[in-house]
């Protein structure tokens, strides 16, 4: 199936945006792009950008907006972008949705809706095996026997980024700089709203429906 439309991806953490954007890049046959593969991508491949990014990143520090708009602009210059492509992860504020603008045709920006609440219960409910990574949640998909792998029989924990005040300190940034986004795109008359609470298969549903 063919689409031929550019995408963006926006939600909070947890809305399952990296998850169907990975579906609809196999049933529509257009690339997933996230600006955190191509940060890898550069930094791996020693690019003149990506040489920057890592020496930021080493230091601790936040990749600038000229370096990031730079690294997605390489990107959406690529032969595989010709029929579309979904961008996820970028933009992540105004100036950066205004810079992309100058250089790429949005189509949708798709909007997984998805209250703080449900959030929290979705991501705080992860565990993970210390010994194997493997990852379960206690409500959704919980392990046979509690607090123990089912592939090793590790001992299973709540990641730091899993942990409540986490979730609610990334849910508070996301509010901050992301969500405007939202309006910027209404006000363009692009933006389409999914809702990001049922199982991806459903939202999946949803998306083809409107697409």
């Amino acid at each position: 199936m063919e689409i031929f439309m550019n995408f963006i991806f926006l939600g909070p953490p947890g809305a399952g945006k990296g998850t169907l954007a990975s579906q609809v890049a196999g049933e529509y046959n257009i690339p997933h792009i996230s600006t955190g593969d191509i940060f890898r991508a550069n930094i791996k491949n020693g690019t003149e950008l990506g040489k920057k990014a890592k020496a930021i990143i080493d230091a601790g520090g936040l990749v600038s907006d000229e370096i990031t708009i730079g690294l997605v602009k390489d990107r959406l210059s690529k032969d595989d972008t010709k029929n579309g492509y979904i961008l996820d992860g970028f933009p992540r504020t105004i100036p950066q949705a205004e810079a992309l603008e100058t250089f790429a045709k949005i189509d949708a920006a798709v909007n997984f809706d998805i209250a703080d609440e449900a959030v929290v219960e979705r991501l705080g409910g992860r565990v993970c095996c210390k010994d194997c990574g493997q990852m379960y949640h206690i409500k959704f998909n919980p392990p046979k026997t509690e607090g123990k792998c089912d592939k090793c029989s590790g001992e299973l924990y709540t990641r730091d980024d899993d942990k409540t005040e986490a979730i609610k300190h990334r849910l508070e940034v996301y509010r901050d700089s992301t969500a405007p986004l939202i309006d910027f795109y209404k006000n363009k008359g692009n933006l389409v709203n999914i809702d990001a609470r049922p199982a991806p298969e459903k939202v999946l549903e949803e998306f083809k429906a409107k697409f």
